[in-house]
């Protein structure tokens, strides 16, 4: 719903001409107003306008594109790249420009808040994610500088410092523009201040580097994924000798924690890291996904001091013990978001998951059990584990081998828990041909009886639709859920996974040669 004041606005910026003539006589209040009006109508000279000349101490985007009393409607998953980049050359030239209007007060911007989507709403299509955010904001604050001593103008802007938050994303590609502005941040009238990190594609050497000048004090959220090489030790090294105050969220590369390979001194390594980790007091969330860590779970965990609110061990190699002991923690009774994929839960842990689940009913909101080869003969179970959690809002069980029988009597439950509005389910077993097993390579998943598969996702619609539960949202993503973070630098990732293989044949074919 809009009110009148926002369809002014709207009709104002629809002629861009206009609204840049205009902008001078608009009172400060009516800038936000305007903002969310021209971002909603892509009006990008508008939207450099309004910032180049903007009035407030503060410029958040998320309260900006967020629901408003004058406009309900929430634009944060709108990441336009003509909108946004129109915003930062705005910044840009509300540096460089004296503003005929308003004295400068900005002081403070927070791009933070805005959610990265598959499908964008925006007429353009085009998005700018978090690590085009991350270097176009690197590369606005190089060609600052350079504009400034371009035009001398060293004098008129010594007084400026805003201080900019950012989600940061890195990969080897922005690595040195990036290091770049923030080794020219004493110099430069805008200050980033990152507040979640995440890196992808980066040398040990790499990462701890630029850990240390995003200043690691004010960083809340750390993310290190996929192709950085870390192990024990040197997570060990980054919590010892990087500072993390205010850590709420860490995830760690996959196989950072290997007990396969871990020796008698290891375990004494393990022990303090789990110590180190209870000095992070802020820390709710833990992503430890495809480190094996059979039976030591409980010396990562039991440290803590704060209950943990978000618990990613999917493919961790978890056994009875693991089980045990997280049905019966105190985390237990905290997690709202909780991952167990990879692991055959209702198959060789009933007791316990039933307990887990149990006990984290209260509370838990997001669960995800995809490939944990969970059958029809375990579907009572798993409808008396889901039953109590009414609290959930995000159900995922891809990649189970559950006939169509089984996924009628789940989509029954679903139309009772009542906050439930986001469903991934796998494509039924009867659409398969019978001699497919589980886990299903990629070749065979797609390899399924399409027709069969349209008319029973027809019939778990209906049983939905018949419950009222339109807000309920349900999805086959065959390959997983989407990644925005993934999508937005597969190409490099891919080019990092080829040189890796390469390297590793090279390594082959020398200690062959040696051989012979």
């Amino acid at each position: 719903m809009k009110t009148l004041r926002f369809i002014s606005a709207q009709a104002l910026v629809s002629d861009a001409q206009v609204a840049q003539r205009s902008i001078v006589h608009v009172t400060q209040n009516l800038y936000p107003l305007l903002f969310k009006a021209s971002y909603l109508q892509e009006q990008a000279t508008v939207l450099h306008d309004l910032v180049e000349n903007w009035p407030l101490a503060e410029f958040n985007i998320s309260k900006l594109l967020g629901k408003t009393a004058d406009c309900e409607k929430d634009l944060c998953n709108r990441t336009c790249q003509i909108c946004l980049q129109a915003c930062l050359t705005g910044l840009k030239d509300y540096i460089l420009n004296s503003s005929a209007t308003y004295a400068k007060r900005l002081k403070v911007v927070d791009l933070t808040g805005l959610n990265d989507i598959e499908f964008q709403a925006c007429d353009c299509g085009n998005a700018l994610g978090r690590w085009g955010r991350t270097e176009l904001m690197a590369r606005t604050c190089f060609d600052l500088l350079v504009e400034i001593q371009a035009r001398e103008l060293e004098d008129l802007v010594a007084d400026i410092s805003v201080e900019v938050f950012m989600s940061m994303f890195v990969t080897q590609r922005s690595y040195e523009v990036v290091v770049d502005a923030l080794l020219l941040r004493g110099q430069c009238p805008l200050k980033i201040r990152c507040v979640e990190f995440r890196a992808d594609s980066l040398a040990l050497r790499k990462l701890f580097y630029i850990i240390k000048l995003v200043k690691s004090e004010t960083l809340q959220k750390l993310e290190l994924v996929h192709n950085i090489r870390m192990e024990m030790e040197h997570f060990d090294f980054l919590l010892s000798e990087v500072p993390l105050p205010l850590l709420r969220s860490l995830t760690l590369p996959a196989r950072t924690f290997d007990v396969r390979r871990m020796t008698q001194g290891d375990e004494s390594l393990l022990v303090k890291i789990g110590e180190r980790l209870s000095e992070l007091k802020f820390l709710a969330e833990l992503n430890l996904a495809f480190s094996t860590l059979t039976g030591r779970i409980r010396k990562i965990l039991s440290p803590l001091k704060t209950p943990l609110h978000s618990l990613n061990v999917s493919s961790c190699c978890l056994n009875h013990a693991d089980m045990a002991y997280l049905a019966n923690s105190l985390h237990a009774e905290y997690l709202e978001v909780l991952d167990l994929s990879g692991h055959s839960v209702a198959d060789l842990f009933p007791s316990t998951f039933f307990k887990l689940l149990g006990r984290a009913s209260r509370t838990l909101r997001s669960l995800t059990l995809e490939e944990c080869n969970i059958s029809d003969e375990h579907i009572n179970l798993l409808l008396l584990a889901l039953e109590p959690c009414k609290k959930l809002t995000h159900f995922s069980f891809l990649g189970n081998p559950l006939t169509s029988r089984s996924l009628r009597r789940l989509f029954q439950l679903f139309t009772e828990l009542p906050l439930l509005c986001k469903v991934e389910f796998p494509v039924p077993k009867d659409c398969y041909p019978p001699t497919f097993t589980y886990p299903l390579t990629d070749e065979n998943l797609v390899k399924y009886d399409r027709e069969r598969f349209a008319e029973i996702n027809q019939e778990l619609m209906i049983i939905l639709s018949q419950a009222n539960r339109y807000d309920i949202v349900a999805s086959t993503p065959l390959f997983g859920s989407f990644d925005s973070n993934i999508q937005e630098t597969c190409n490099e990732l891919s080019v990092v996974l080829l040189q890796s293989f390469t390297d590793a044949i090279s390594n082959l074919l020398t200690a062959l040669k040696q051989v012979d």
